[in-house]
């Protein structure tokens, strides 16, 4: 049973090692797309910087999923090696996992909503005139169909599903 655990752990890697992948191969075009929909409405493109908005692999959104993968790494190779430690982290890790996971789905359905509050609190005119929608489907655009929703739908249910399933594993084992 540890090994189908192992197995499902080292694909949850896999779909968080593919966040920086296609943030870094596709979020230039996505922040081009971004700065181009804010010209269009009147607003200064300068303002994703200032508001720390970016579309690509910098910062947390290359060393968290990264870091989620090299955990998942690391219980995948206990759990295959028969560690009692496999276990007891899998039992430590993965719920969090799953938990991150959920928090990052929610996050992605309600973007344009935090964005908006997150203008208005500013308090700056130019930004409360930013329709984040548009901004936000722009930035998307940017991206392959296979990426949005195809990629993100398929790395979800993989983290989600892959863990719920290791849990089950591990109540098994």
């Amino acid at each position: 049973m540890m090994t189908f655990a192992a197995v499902l752990q080292l694909l949850v890697a896999l779909a968080f090692v593919t966040i920086p992948f296609v943030r870094h191969r596709y979020g230039h075009e996505a922040a081009v797309a971004a700065e181009r929909e804010l010209e269009r409405q009147g607003v200064p493109a300068r303002v994703l910087k200032e508001n720390n908005i970016n579309f690509d692999a910098g910062g947390h959104e290359t060393i968290v999923p990264a870091t989620v993968a090299l955990v998942m790494t690391v219980l995948a190779v206990l759990n295959l090696m028969g560690s009692h430690w496999g276990q007891v982290l899998s039992w430590v890790f993965q719920p969090l996992v799953l938990v991150g996971n959920v928090l990052i789905l929610y996050s992605q359905l309600t973007a344009a909503k935090s964005v908006q509050k997150a203008f208005e609190r500013k308090g700056d005119p130019m930004l409360q005139r930013v329709d984040v929608p548009a901004l936000l489907k722009a930035a998307g655009s940017a991206f392959p169909s296979w990426v949005m929703p195809g990629l993100q739908n398929v790395r979800h249910a993989a983290v989600m599903g892959g863990s719920i399933l290791v849990l089950v594993a591990l109540i098994s084992a």
